[in-house]
């Protein structure tokens, strides 16, 4: 349906443009769901941030997990403008997410950010250097609808916050020892 997206060509935008764009709306604030988290590791900074930014070893875990992933961009070094189109099934029905990578600071940060027909989803991965051998992971996902279905979705899931933020948790922390484990 058509007259729920006041922007059907909203799917080719820029994934630079959707950030300004949503930095620029006071309305959407309001119906956007945010997690965050932190993980302390015993790796530098360089060493966990190679970790998290292994692409080619996410594409794989998503695969492993059944979702199905088409690199869109042709660069082979990881940075700004990688892309993909990601399809999955979640609730029965088949989803199809393009998730750009719009920063690439290396070793500090690393963010995302993804379009699909109900949510727009913004990933920031941040690290710190705590000492020469140990660093800080901060991970933070918002997501906005793009739709009424999906307005109404994120305001049921706010009930079951507390949940979805130990849910959220557990799996990033499996995300992060799946990833340091690749590289150790």
């Amino acid at each position: 349906m058509t007259w729920l997206n006041s922007a059907p060509g909203l799917e080719y935008e820029t994934a630079r443009a959707l950030s300004e764009r949503r930095r620029n709306s006071i309305v959407n604030g309001l119906f956007e769901m945010k997690f965050s988290t932190r993980f302390d590791v015993d790796d530098t900074a360089d060493e966990l941030f190679r970790a998290i930014a292994d692409h080619h070893r996410l594409e794989r875990m998503l695969m492993r997990r059944g979702a199905r992933i088409t690199r869109i961009d042709p660069a082979l070094e990881p940075g700004a403008g990688i892309a993909w189109l990601i399809g999955f099934d979640w609730r029965g029905q088949p989803r199809n997410l393009r998730l750009d990578v719009t920063r690439h600071d290396r070793p500090e940060r690393l963010s995302m950010a993804g379009m699909s027909d109900a949510l727009e989803v913004v990933i920031d991965a941040t690290v710190i250097a705590l000492s020469r051998a140990r660093s800080r992971l901060i991970f933070e996902t918002t997501m906005q609808p793009r739709n009424m279905r999906a307005r109404l979705m994120l305001q049921t899931a706010k009930l079951a916050k507390p949940q979805l933020d130990r849910k959220f948790e557990r799996r990033i922390g499996e995300f992060l020892s799946d990833m340091r484990a690749a590289t150790a």
